[in-house]
């Protein structure tokens, strides 16, 4: 019997724990995972039982006599802890150079050509707290109609506007006149349209968040599953992340539990391929904000699903979960933290109690998905198929 699906859930910004290189991103000592298993809420019964907590490297929790899944941590080789970085990894491509960050703001050749375009003015150009920036300048936005342009700790661009003063679907083109300006030096890994609403003291971003990311620059293993006919489904910003390359189907999410809904809903698909999956809450709502008890709330919701979730797959599925990079709430400052990721794979096909190990890339998740469906290989990893297939 051949395995005809995998659901790819990445949950994003679940970091086990610093990597060997985490001093050189500031980032020593990080480990999300430790964090949210002191609160009270963190509870995983299901990841644990497939071997979570016999990867190697959790050393402050007892994992289980016989897992029922394989299991391992992955090391990150490009040289980035953000959302693209690391989702292009787990589809296969390594990033040597990392994306330009703008601590200072962004240069006025490319703000000057932003507004001229535009015919706005803008505000802010800092990184800023996305809910903190809307509370300091959205009254002078709506008074003003300039835009509220900002940045983080990672490569992105983003334009926050009001949905009465500047409609959403007017707010993307903004968006994409600004991924036209954004490139060679300043081609930042995202540009983010960030919409809110409500008044002055009380404004509040919206769910139509939309990214706009660079294109890959080579083919990921979303490529190379669908040009060998197979389906490749895309959960929440998957389809952005990728810039819509390699996805023949998306669908957007609102959050967790619409991605979840959204994923069992599509679990009851004849589909012959991959369903990949991003989770963001855990890095958008928590990670960021250090909310440590949010965070391990996150986690156990989805642990939850995934009881009922392995309940409903079939017997050629696989499930597959790992992370793009840390966030950890208990950290110091609201960036991103520069961790190992989990791995764990379960389902019929898939051998109970197989150790993988520590990897030292991302992508060879990917080459192993395409080793699985029998597609060649065109990633910068290696498979471990035959680790873990039975």
């Amino acid at each position: 019997m051949a395995v005809k699906r995998i659901f790819f859930i990445v949950l994003d910004s679940f970091g086990i724990g610093y990597a060997p290189d985490a001093d050189k991103f500031g980032d020593f000592g990080s480990n999300t995972l430790k964090s949210i298993m002191t609160s009270n809420e963190f509870e995983t019964p299901n990841m644990k039982k497939i071997g979570f907590f016999n990867i190697d490297g959790i050393d402050f929790a007892e994992g289980v006599l016989e897992p029922s899944g394989a299991f391992g941590r992955m090391q990150e080789a490009s040289n980035g802890k953000d959302t693209t970085t690391g989702h292009w990894e787990i589809a296969g491509i390594v990033s040597p150079e990392p994306m330009p960050t703008y601590p200072d703001g962004f240069p006025d050749e490319v703000i000057d050509v932003l507004c001229r375009q535009t015919g706005r003015g803008y505000l802010c150009n800092k990184p800023y707290s996305g809910t903190e920036v809307i509370n300091d300048y959205g009254q002078e936005h709506m008074e003003t109609g300039k835009l509220i342009i900002y940045t983080s700790a990672d490569s992105v661009f983003q334009i926050a506007a009001h949905e009465d003063i500047v409609p959403v679907e007017t707010l993307y083109k903004y968006c994409e006149i600004a991924r036209d300006i954004l490139k060679g030096r300043h081609a930042v890994g995202r540009v983010i349209a960030r919409p809110f609403t409500g008044s002055e003291g009380n404004f509040t971003r919206t769910a139509n968040r939309h990214d706009f990311s660079l294109t890959p620059p080579k083919p990921t293993m979303l490529d190379a599953l669908s040009e060998a006919g197979f389906d490749t489904l895309g959960v929440g910003k998957i389809y952005d992340i990728f810039a819509g390359k390699g996805v023949s189907y998306s669908v957007r999410t609102k959050d967790n539990d619409d991605g979840m809904k959204k994923t069992l809903e599509l679990a009851g698909r004849d589909f012959n391929g991959i369903c990949f999956v991003n989770l963001v809450d855990c890095d958008m709502i928590y990670g960021h904000r250090r909310d440590i008890d949010g965070y391990a709330r996150s986690i156990s919701a989805f642990d939850r699903w995934l009881g009922d979730f392995l309940n409903i797959i079939k017997e050629d599925d696989i499930v597959m979960i790992s992370a793009d990079h840390g966030c950890d709430p208990g950290f110091k400052g609201t960036d991103h933290t520069r961790e190992y990721v989990l791995f764990l794979a379960c389902g019929g096909m898939v051998k109970p109690g197989v150790n993988l190990g520590t990897h030292k890339t991302f992508s060879d998740m990917a080459a192993t998905v395409l080793d699985i469906f029998g597609v060649k290989n065109i990633t910068d990893g290696t498979s471990f198929k035959d680790c873990i297939i039975g």
